[in-house]
């Protein structure tokens, strides 16, 4: 029975870290799961360590990543478990004892960076920090990015749990630091206004739920072609969703392709299309950027492919043992930073997934993005979480760049995003609509975007061999106590863990 109180608590801190993603987004409870998490980790020897983080994960994953039912329950299980398995190497690397909350938010950082990593280039989604969208930690991104939130939601979890104790010293500078960070994020340089252009973001709407089919393809194009026609006069841009023309070989040599040229002609703007081209080996996604006269100016190939969605990992053993005719070739592989020159504003493109990759934003903005563009296609998934957690990732590559986020989906969510992250206009799920709006050209860099991941990354790892190095030290000296030098019975209680670990 002690045993399953033990996992049932663990299981407990992840369960209120999902509780803080969208679509809840209840963000206080993420440092509720911290702090839970950070006292389970003070007390326990490695394996204790390993299986708390691991527990906790899980947690967090099964429910967070629930959107992969819908296409492979065994590959969302296992997606579950690899990602997990981060969580409990994170935990493992913080020692127990006092020290360990030093080594707590560094260990969060390790676990985050590597989900954000590996395998097949990672899959940074149902993340720490996008638990704080809706709250005030959001802001650190602008400072240090996404990896920085969840070092602060450590922090934040550190304060609670050591005030909860009453050990007020640590708790109150714990908490200190913390909204000092956040501060800091707040005042943090986000660039400036050197202009504005007007947007129309075009929704075709429809059903939900549904699989990628020749006939669902032709029934999208058609609804976006009609909801086109809504579309006011004097628009600078059009942007559709990601594959909305799906097409043989080169789009502009189809059909579709002369018919989205005419389109551009009738509109008089730059329309920016969201096209996948097959061809014999391989298919392309991108976003086709045509000007007022039809012809194409600029395109962007997307760079960061969905792992089993866009290309099968060591397929030809796949192959023999799952059914991967949704995927008959893989999507060849972009080249540069998502940048797309358009009349009178240069834009970072993100292409669906890519939204979640803090990186590819910044080489947008680096290489002289203005605004982000944010073509996505989540009408495949039955329920609003995928959508949800798209919205909440764009918003956080706004704060974290200081650009505002035009993000167009074929059945939502849809949605204007300011600079500093907030939504200013969104549609419903389903809904046929045009989105209309003024959208911020910008310049200047913020300093995450300077910098990147880097240095919070090598931050993290001081931390953590800092807090090894002090915990190995403080060995019982042998003396009673009440003894000079003796250590109090709550240090002595925490060497005792640190040498059994």
């Amino acid at each position: 029975m002690g045993r399953l109180r033990s996992i049932a608590v663990d299981l407990a801190a992840g369960l209120l870290l999902t509780a803080a993603l969208p679509p809840f987004g209840w963000w206080p409870l993420a440092l509720v799961g911290a702090a839970i998490l950070a006292g389970r980790l003070r007390d326990r020897g490695l394996k204790g360590r390993i299986t708390t983080g691991l527990v906790t994960g899980i947690g967090l994953l099964l429910p967070g990543l629930a959107w992969m039912v819908e296409f492979s329950p065994p590959g969302w299980v296992l997606a579950c478990l690899i990602e997990g398995a981060f969580f409990a190497l994170g935990c493992a690397v913080v020692p127990p004892g006092r020290w360990s909350a030093l080594a707590f938010p560094g260990g969060l950082v390790v676990a985050e960076a590597l989900r954000g990593a590996w395998p097949w280039g990672g899959v940074p989604i149902a993340t720490l920090a996008q638990t704080q969208v809706g709250g005030p930690l959001a802001e650190v991104g602008r400072l240090a990015g996404p990896l920085a939130v969840a070092a602060v939601v450590g922090v934040g979890g550190v304060a609670l749990e050591r005030l909860v104790r009453r050990r007020w010293a640590p708790g109150i500078a714990a908490a200190a630091l913390a909204t000092a960070v956040v501060v800091a994020g707040i005042a943090s340089p986000d660039g400036r206004t050197v202009g504005s252009f007007d947007v129309a973001i075009v929704q075709g709407g429809g059903p939900r739920g549904e699989r990628s089919s020749p006939a669902a393809g032709r029934r999208t194009f058609e609804a976006h072609m009609e909801a086109s026609q809504q579309v006011p006069p004097g628009v600078d841009l059009v942007l559709w969703p990601e594959d909305v023309v799906d097409v043989r070989g080169r789009v502009l040599d189809s059909d579709e392709g002369g018919r989205v040229q005419a389109l551009a002609r009738q509109l008089d703007t730059t329309l920016a299309i969201g096209v996948v081209e097959g061809y014999r080996d391989e298919f392309r996604n991108a976003t086709v950027a045509l000007g007022p006269d039809g012809d194409e100016v600029d395109r962007y190939d997307k760079v960061q492919r969905v792992p089993f969605g866009e290309f099968i990992p060591f397929r030809s053993l796949v192959e023999s043992v799952a059914d991967v005719s949704d995927v008959p070739r893989d999507a060849a592989i972009g080249e540069g930073p998502g940048l797309v020159h358009l009349d009178g504003v240069d834009a970072g493109v993100l292409i669906s997934y890519e939204v979640f990759f803090a990186r590819l934003a910044g080489e947008a903005v680096r290489a002289g993005g203005e605004v982000l563009l944010a073509p996505t296609n989540a009408s495949s998934y039955p329920t609003a979480q995928m959508p949800s957690l798209e919205l909440a990732a764009a918003r956080m590559r706004a704060i974290e760049t200081g650009r505002a986020v035009v993000q167009a989906a074929p059945t939502g969510f849809s949605a204007l995003i300011g600079p500093d992250g907030t939504v200013r206009d969104s549609t419903d799920l389903g809904d046929q609509v045009v989105l209309e709006g003024r959208v911020e050209r910008r310049t200047g860099l913020t300093p995450y975007v300077r910098m990147g991941d880097g240095p919070l990354v090598a931050g993290a790892l001081l931390a953590l061999a800092l807090a090894w190095v002090l915990t190995v030290r403080r060995r019982p000296t042998g003396r009673r106590e009440g003894e000079p030098g003796a250590p109090t019975p709550e240090a002595a209680e925490a060497d005792v863990v640190a040498v059994r670990s």
